[in-house]
């Protein structure tokens, strides 16, 4: 069974993403674990009126906490009956990144969904920090949903790669499961100046076929182009509706979204982005 993280803050926002995650996933069997995570503000004892206790204050945040994922997992099954689906809440006295965290340590989940708006309500920053802090440091993969992305089944997979990755069958796994359960076609685009692919990132291309043999896939290549600019325009292009990265540190997917601000990103997303971490690397 896979095990699905949906962090909510009870947000339209979050609510949108939760809604993608059944919908993605309707035929396979999951365990959901609805999660919010809230970190009361305790004001300094000199200023809080006598005879209020600082502790009530947490038992009340807690309860909102708890009832609205309680109210939030009625929503969910009244809405999205499913036989499939089990669902877990966790209500927890925490940041969101440590939650996480310690999530991972204890090996809870192999996904993560999310909503991307950011709280700024600023359009050019267009993932919260919170979200990118997730996807830079998330040790499983993390399905990143912007707002009022309205579900569509994935049917053309855009997973642009500059090659440098000894691709493995754990990296791949997420994408070639969801190519297969919705018969998508993986649109493998990479970049280039002119210059010749090296003997290594021709060996990990040829992987990379043999990864995905079972999918239907085709390898595009365009030159004289940025990154941003051909997945822009190949977005515009074909009808892709799910952008995927291996996030490999030291390369062009850390100069795309981390180089300038951490929560600025350098274009517009408008897609369901699937972001999976390169793991340890062998040396």
């Amino acid at each position: 069974m896979k095990n699905i993280l949906l962090p909510t803050d009870f947000s339209d926002n979050a609510w949108n993403a939760i809604k993608y995650a059944i919908q993605l996933f309707k035929d396979e069997k999951c365990n959901f674990f609805i999660m919010n995570t809230y970190t009361p503000i305790i004001y300094d004892v000199e200023y809080m009126n006598p005879g209020v206790d600082r502790f009530n204050l947490i038992d009340v945040v807690r309860n909102t906490s708890e009832k609205g994922v309680d109210k939030l997992q009625k929503k969910i099954e009244s809405q999205f009956k499913n036989p499939n689906h089990t669902y877990h809440k966790i209500s927890s006295f925490n940041t969101l990144t440590s939650e996480i965290e310690e999530l991972h340590d204890k090996h809870v989940m192999d996904l993560i969904v999310m909503g991307t708006k950011g709280a700024t309500g600023l359009s050019e920053i267009l993932f919260g920090s919170n979200t990118v802090h997730i996807i830079k440091n998330a040790k499983c993969p993390v399905l990143a949903i912007p707002s009022n992305f309205a579900f569509e089944a994935p049917d053309e997979i855009l997973f642009p790669s500059d090659y440098e990755v000894s691709f493995n069958k754990k990296q791949v796994k997420q994408i070639v499961d969801i190519a297969v359960s919705n018969t998508a076609k993986v649109n493998i685009l990479n970049t280039t100046y002119g210059d010749d692919l090296s003997k290594n990132q021709e060996e990990n291309k040829q992987k990379l076929d043999e990864l995905f043999k079972n999918v239907t896939h085709i390898f595009h290549s365009v030159s004289n182009q940025s990154v941003t600019g051909a997945i822009s325009e190949f977005q515009l292009k074909m009808r892709i509706n799910l952008l995927v990265m291996i996030n490999n540190k030291h390369s062009f997917f850390e100069n795309l979204f981390f180089k300038s601000t951490i929560s600025q990103i350098g274009f517009h997303l408008n897609v369901p982005f699937l972001v999976i971490p390169s793991g340890k690397k062998k040396h």
